[in-house]
């Protein structure tokens, strides 16, 4: 018998093969070819062999990098992968499978209101959800938060860290909200921005987290203005793949703490970030804010990875390499989103009998129902819808009031994003035939004014 007959073949593991091309290139006998389909486990194009000329030289396995991806196969020798759970069997614990820990409700007493920013406002109302942990990074116009944050937490027995960055910020939260506490973020446009990658892990692994976002002018750096910019990137845009977040709107002080409380609630209840989006003059503003009868002592839920003999058998991740099981969770999270759209929420000012309809949120909503009431005053039947949530948008809310409504005028600080969200939510819910839209649009950190508002009307109404 001849040597080349006594020497072993080689022996392919496809899910090691990362589809280089080197023992194609050393193979004398042409027997090593590149695939023409992608392996699912590995997302690799893994080469193929055809063995009928080999020589057993062991070039190819020289060649190969991977110590398991050509190996030797020895005469009468058989090699499949197993997984690990098969050769060792299942994790061993003697620690009971994980329970839900209720959070408890613990009143409060009766205090006088406070005067104080719009960003002081959210973090209060962060601390009383029962908010310990905050990770951050510095931006004008969020920043007072975050340095409130920083100065009573640590008093509370809680946490604050400054994050080299707003990337490094949003996968300490990946983090903290997969040991199931309660933990969020202050920051501004372009760090937002700069997030939407983590935001999205967070999503498709089901991670809760607030991300207070005050909006500043832009594209890029901007200027610290007023803006409404990031309306896109929270109701479509929140990193790659199928995202949303439930999307607050605060338009006072008052709703800067009494979402910011809601959002932790939401988020939780759902296992998904969200979202509180203010402009930067409702950050900054002062106003008049009254504290809740009540605050949030966090549980602990059964699905946290807390670090101890309980939670072991738990996993959070959004890595999912073959294609049904990555469908499913895309399946699952689209049933979430179906039961976010009761979530929706809105108010509305003198709109019941309205025929011109003011759409706004936000501090241009403010203007907007100044506007609204000084046109009354003048004989014209105008009103505000003031969505609360953005997404998602509260058009059953809406609906019932298009009966009288004439024409809708959008008041934003921004090229349309509010606009676009109000148009696809009245295609969705097969309203083909709306009333005429129009829109008064400032920008760069410009807010429209109750003037510009109320000019806008007389003329639609021929009353210029």
């Amino acid at each position: 018998m001849s040597q080349a007959n006594t020497r072993p073949k080689p022996f392919l593991l496809p899910d090691y093969c990362k589809g280089c091309g080197r023992c194609v290139q050393v193979c004398v006998q042409g027997c090593i070819s590149f695939a023409k389909e992608i392996n699912p486990e590995t997302g690799m194009v893994p080469v193929l062999l055809d063995l009928a000329k080999c020589t057993g030289c062991g070039l190819c396995i020289e060649a190969c990098p991977e110590p398991y991806g050509l190996r030797a196969m020895e005469a009468g020798e058989s090699f499949e992968l197993q997984d690990p759970a098969t050769l060792f069997g299942p994790k061993r614990s003697t620690a009971p499978d994980p329970v839900d820990i209720p959070g408890r409700t613990i009143p409060l007493p009766a205090a006088e209101p406070l005067v104080i920013k719009g960003t002081y406002a959210s973090a209060l109302g962060a601390l009383l959800a029962g908010c310990r942990h905050v990770f951050g990074y510095p931006i004008t116009p969020s920043t007072e938060g975050a340095e409130l944050m920083a100065k009573l937490l640590p008093k509370m027995d809680g946490f604050y860290l400054q994050a080299v960055s707003e990337v490094a910020t949003v996968y300490h939260m990946y983090g903290c909200a997969g040991a199931g506490l309660p933990c969020m973020t202050f920051t501004s446009s372009p760090g937002f921005s700069l997030m939407l990658e983590g935001v999205s892990y967070m999503i498709g692994s089901q991670l809760p987290g607030v991300f207070v976002d005050i909006m500043r002018g832009g594209p890029g750096l901007g200027n610290i203005g007023p803006e409404q910019a990031d309306i896109k990137l929270a109701c479509r845009g929140l990193g790659h793949g199928n995202t949303h977040a439930i999307t607050l709107m605060p338009s006072t002080p008052q709703e800067m703490l009494d979402l910011s409380y809601l959002a932790f609630e939401l988020s939780f209840k759902y296992r998904s970030p969200v979202v509180v989006l203010a402009d930067g003059y409702l950050g900054q503003m002062t106003g008049r804010v009254q504290l809740p009868t009540a605050m949030i002592e966090p549980g602990l839920p059964a699905w946290a990875v807390y670090g101890d003999a309980a939670h072991r058998k738990n996993l959070h991740t959004s890595v999912f390499l073959d294609e049904p099981t990555l469908e499913a969770l895309n399946v699952k999270l689209n049933a979430k989103y179906e039961a976010m759209q009761a979530e929706a929420r809105a108010e509305s000012f003198q709109a019941a009998d309205a025929e011109v309809l003011l759409v706004a949120c936000n501090t241009p909503a403010r203007a907007s129902k100044g506007a609204a009431q000084k046109l009354r005053d003048q004989g014209i039947k105008a009103g505000l819808f003031r969505p609360i949530t953005m997404w998602p948008f509260p058009i059953e809310q809406l609906k019932p009031l298009l009966a009288n409504v004439k024409q809708i005028v959008v008041v934003e600080a921004s090229a349309g994003q509010i606009e676009d969200e109000l148009r696809l939510a009245l295609s969705h819910a097969g309203i083909t035939d709306p009333p005429p839209i129009t829109h008064i649009q400032r920008y760069g950190g410009v807010l429209p004014q109750e003037k510009d508002v109320v000019a806008h009307v007389q003329n639609l109404m021929g009353r210029a």
